[in-house]
């Protein structure tokens, strides 16, 4: 036999009552089933009970006519015989029962035997020769045969309330919790999947049974987990591949604009200078102050983009943040701007992380002054910190709120990719939260932005603690 001939041999019939019957739903299928075996059960127990009643009721009616028909035909007189009177047994004149003339000629042809005809009529007749009287006694065959169908009733009855009753048990109790919920749960689980409903993808494992659907949920949850798993790494791969790329793309650039920068500004500073020391006059003076006050702006912008296109090992101790928090906010507090604004640093003086005091100092540094930037005057910008565990490890989360009108729905994705800025225009490049987040991830930590509930903005960073 072919490979073809011997796989069509086990494969079921797609089509006709088998493929309408395999395409219903589990339940109106289970419903089929289970009525078809309450079918064949009813059957089964009426085809063999009813015989052998019918057999054992036949037989005791046989008896009980064959002992009424012999005492009959005696010439005992039935009235003084016990139990006689569930019969319906007379005494009289062929006038007074009624007895068919037939019947009389037969009794009178045949004096002292018993009339009976069986087929046609359940009543013996009999006459007694010395009295002349006629004797009827009707035979109980109506009542065996009223026995017979109350039997019958009483079985199906039996059968239908055994029926209903494991119908509603079946439907109401046990297929419900052990078969239908089990499917729906797979069912909703599946959907959520489709839908990329991660929390409600996974079924609970305290509805999960310990049957074969039990195990198929389980298998389904691992694989599920596996999957989600997968992604994630491969998110995070290409995460790490892209940001690579962008980093060093913008290293390139970086190191390129400060190239063309750092010459003319170190020259245009050095005439500001030198103009400042030789110029008597008040008002030039002050116009040569906000010069270099930008020159200098200008240089520090510079040394931020070789900083960031800079790939050197840096020497990592332990930092205490509120200090450094208290020297960032020092240095954002030259901008005239700042005497305006409330700020709070609500550290801890024993929160303590592990990194680079310079590098973490130009992260924060950029933090603040983008709050600075985004908040009105008379605003606030407070600093938190809290401590966290994962991984194992020990954490601790700074964040930075301001009561600003927020981040732009439209710019809070990428707030993080080079040149992302609402201020392109003002006092933003741009790159501050690029290299920001560029130093956070060589520190080994994490760095998010978000539009608080209240109003304004908040950026933590996520390092890890000396404790």
């Amino acid at each position: 036999m072919s490979n073809r001939n011997l796989s069509d041999a086990t494969v079921p019939a797609s089509s006709g009552l088998w493929k309408r019957f395999g395409d219903l739903k589990v339940r109106p299928k289970l419903i089929i089933l289970h009525n078809l075996f309450f079918l064949i059960l009813t059957c089964s127990v009426y085809f063999t009970l009813i015989p052998s009643f019918e057999r054992r009721v036949a037989r005791a009616k046989t008896i009980e006519v064959s002992l009424i028909t012999e005492i009959f035909s005696g010439d005992r007189p039935l009235q003084s015989l016990p139990k006689m009177e569930g019969y319906d047994y007379r005494e009289g004149s062929a006038e007074s029962l009624q007895v068919p003339v037939e019947i009389q000629t037969w009794l009178d042809a045949h004096p002292g035997e018993v009339w009976q005809n069986a087929p046609q009529s359940d009543d013996l007749y009999k006459k007694d020769l010395r009295s002349g009287q006629y004797r009827r006694i009707t035979l109980p065959n109506t009542v065996y045969d009223i026995v017979l169908e109350r039997a019958k009733l009483s079985l199906f009855g039996v059968l239908g309330v055994i029926y209903l009753l494991a119908v509603l048990l079946l439907e109401q109790i046990i297929m419900p919790r052990y078969v239908y919920q089990p499917l729906r749960l797979m069912l909703e689980a599946d959907k959520a999947t489709q839908h990329g409903d991660r929390g409600r993808e996974l079924i609970d494992e305290r509805l999960i049974p310990g049957d074969e659907i039990g195990q198929i949920m389980l298998s389904r949850n691992a694989s599920v987990t596996e999957l989600r798993k997968q992604e994630s790494d491969l998110e995070q791969a290409l995460a790490r591949l892209e940001a690579q790329d962008r980093l060093a793309s913008l290293g390139l650039l970086s190191a390129s604009v400060a190239h063309e920068l750092n010459t003319p500004l170190a020259v245009l500073r050095g005439s500001i200078e030198m103009l400042a020391e030789h110029t008597p006059d008040k008002s030039a003076q002050e116009r040569l102050a906000r010069m270099l006050r930008v020159t200098q702006r200008l240089q520090k912008i510079s040394e931020g983009l070789v900083d960031f296109a800079r790939v050197r090992k840096q020497e990592v101790s332990a930092v205490a943040i509120h200090p450094l928090i208290q020297e960032a906010w020092s240095l954002v507090g030259i901008d005239e701007k700042a005497a305006a604004i409330v700020f709070s640093n609500e550290t801890a003086q024993e929160d303590v992380v592990i990194g680079n005091p310079d590098r973490l100092m130009q992260v924060f540094v950029n933090l603040l002054r983008n709050a600075l930037n985004a908040v009105d005057p008379g605003g606030c910008i407070a600093v938190q910190a809290r401590k966290m565990a994962r991984d194992g490890k020990q954490w601790i989360t700074v964040s930075v709120d301001d009561d600003g009108h927020g981040i732009p729905a439209d710019v809070l994705p990428d707030i993080f990719e080079a040149f992302v800025s609402t201020r392109l225009d003002a006092q933003g490049t741009g790159l501050g939260l690029t290299v920001a987040e560029a130093i956070v991830q060589q520190h080994g930590g994490t760095i998010s932005a978000s539009n608080r509930p209240g109003g304004g903005a908040r950026l933590e960073v996520t390092l890890r603690s000396d404790s």
